[in-house]
């Protein structure tokens, strides 16, 4: 997230770790592949321990998910929660074939970083800066992970929200597929907006919104 850390790393303390099996994080553990949600979820709050002070915690997609169930099980330790179109929980003990190939498929396509990074640069209005950083994290993606340990767990969604005690933001895309539906959340603390002409890297679509 180059152009986050650009804007706010003035004014802020950042901290940008990739979750576990992505970038340059350490890799799952044989052990570890069959609770792959729940010692990703133990990262986060680690990390959220080591701080001397209480944080506010961003997360986009499936670093969103995790945030939220950080926030809800370390409330503590977080001031304030900004997520950008988080991944709902699909309740699964096991990735999904299917979604596996898909995302084997997308991965093996970056493995031509460059010729990515000039396509992006034609068809989106992301910074070059964030183009380059998205198409570099690809290659290093755990393919293990991808393999036996890209499933989500407790499939609980809106009431994870519900059970939030911190200030959270919500961005979504318009008409988002992931997003929460809004008739069934119940807690004050929790704001949804709504973006219009972004997609689901909301942050990179629309940065000055």
């Amino acid at each position: 997230w180059p152009d986050l850390v650009a804007h706010w790393g003035d004014a802020w303390n950042v901290l940008a770790p990739d979750l576990r099996g992505h970038g340059q994080s350490p890799r799952f553990t044989e052990g570890e592949l069959a609770n792959a949600p729940e010692v990703m979820l133990a990262d986060v709050v680690q990390i959220l321990d080591g701080q001397p002070d209480r944080v506010v915690l961003v997360g986009h997609s499936l670093g969103g998910l995790f945030a939220l169930r950080a926030a809800v099980a370390r409330p503590d330790r977080v001031v304030a929660l900004i997520l950008e179109d988080p991944a709902p929980p699909d309740g699964s003990r096991a990735p999904d074939p299917r979604f596996v190939a898909e995302t084997e498929q997308f991965l093996d396509s970056m493995s031509d970083v460059a010729g990515q990074v000039r396509r992006m640069a034609r068809e989106t209005s992301w910074s070059r800066a964030e183009i380059q950083a998205w198409a570099g994290s690809k290659p290093l993606v755990d393919r293990t992970y991808v393999h036996r340990g890209l499933y989500l767990g407790d499939g609980a969604w809106e009431q994870l929200f519900n059970a939030l005690r911190v200030p959270t933001l919500l961005l979504v895309p318009p008409a988002s597929p992931m997003a929460p539906r809004t008739d069934a959340l119940h807690n004050d603390l929790v704001r949804v907006v709504v973006v219009p002409g972004a997609g689901h890297c909301v942050r990179r679509d629309q940065p000055d919104l």
